[in-house]
């Protein structure tokens, strides 16, 4: 069966979901709920983006995300890979965690008249867990008694208590609400979300009018894009754009979108570092894998783009991926010094 498209643009806006393999959970208590919020916050920090709503649950989640740059697949690539291997290696186990390819459906943005499609999905996202009955205000247990979600790691609390999270972008899904960053603010964006839980059927909550006659089956959950047909024309344009034709409502293709430039971003690190630490081609093929200098490029690499270790191996004559993880885990660790110059070069791009 064919692919979807990955779409892929400055600025693109995300509904971005992925379930267990055989919908089995995808974490089994708190810390893998930690790290795997921890492995966002790497990737976000690799790839510019911004998150404006999240929830965990415990076979899937969910994401709304903008990509700055168009690195989704890239981004998503090393997310999907890095958080798996970790859960495998905390639990001992091994093969696939998650089921088939992650969704990421295109959502029309607030500036491009999309705000009601924005604020539609942002509730979707926080009233998950009352469809999946983690939440029963019958049992007494409301909204912010679910603690896996940007509501309430995110949206409850002042800017301040917020740090933790910088990648997720509370200021700008309150604006989409006309509500300001304070106090009241928050408050009457949560006592929103509680008085829909009241009034809605379980089954239904925060799911939009349209879908709801239909089964939940149409547009926010099964379309390929979530916005007003002005903007399926232009995300249509954008896939031709890309040498691929749109065709259908499925718009399926069997290639990936090509417009991903993490590989670029990673080549001007390396040019930048090499002409830096005053590492010249030859000695690129000279030195071994582990050269002080090889090590603090690679790192850089690693933190500000999602290029693979293959790649980076590759690009720096560092034999292998393995040997890359080796090194730059070394020079995490302390047991990798650092001459004066590589120490003061990286402080000066990681400090």
């Amino acid at each position: 069966m064919p692919r979807q498209l990955r779409i892929q643009y400055p600025g693109a806006l995300y509904h971005v979901t992925a379930r267990g393999n055989r919908r089995e959970n995808i974490v089994d208590d708190d810390g893998d709920r930690e790290m795997l919020l921890a492995t966002l916050a790497e990737t976000c920090k690799k790839t510019g983006w911004e998150v404006l709503a999240w929830v965990i649950m415990d076979n899937h989640y969910h994401w709304l995300l903008r990509t700055p740059k168009p690195n989704l697949v890239a981004g998503m690539s090393w997310f999907q890979s890095t958080y798996t291997q970790r859960y495998n290696a905390r639990h001992r186990a091994w093969g696939h965690l998650f089921g088939g390819r992650y969704k990421a459906i295109p959502v029309q943005s607030q500036a491009s008249g999309g705000g009601d499609y924005l604020k539609t999905l942002m509730d979707y996202i926080h009233l998950n867990p009352v469809r999946a009955k983690m939440v029963d205000p019958k049992s007494g247990l409301g909204l912010m008694d679910y603690h896996w979600s940007s509501l309430a790691q995110g949206y409850a609390l002042p800017p301040g208590k917020r740090s933790k999270r910088k990648w997720l972008n509370v200021e700008e899904g309150l604006k989409a609400f006309d509500l300001p960053d304070t106090v009241a603010g928050r408050r009457r964006f949560i006592e929103r979300l509680e008085a829909r839980v009241g009034k809605e059927e379980r089954k239904e909550c925060g799911l939009p009018a349209e879908d709801v006659c239909k089964g939940g089956q149409s547009t926010l959950r099964r379309g390929w894009f979530w916005g007003t047909q002005a903007f399926e024309e232009w995300l249509r344009g954008k896939v031709r754009e890309s040498g691929a034709r749109p065709t259908g409502r499925a718009l399926r293709t069997s290639a990936e979108s090509r417009a991903c430039h993490d590989e670029e971003e990673a080549e001007q690190v390396v040019r930048d570092g090499m002409e830096s630490l005053h590492l010249t081609a030859t000695e690129l093929k000279a030195t071994a894998g582990s050269d002080p200098r090889k090590v603090a490029i690679a790192r850089v690499v690693h933190q500000k783009t999602a290029v693979s270790r293959q790649w980076t191996a590759a690009r720096l004559e560092m034999r292998s991926a393995m040997n890359v993880c080796q090194q730059i885990k070394r020079l995490k660790t302390g047991q990798l010094k650092l001459p004066s110059e590589t120490k003061q070069w990286l402080s000066t791009i990681d400090p």
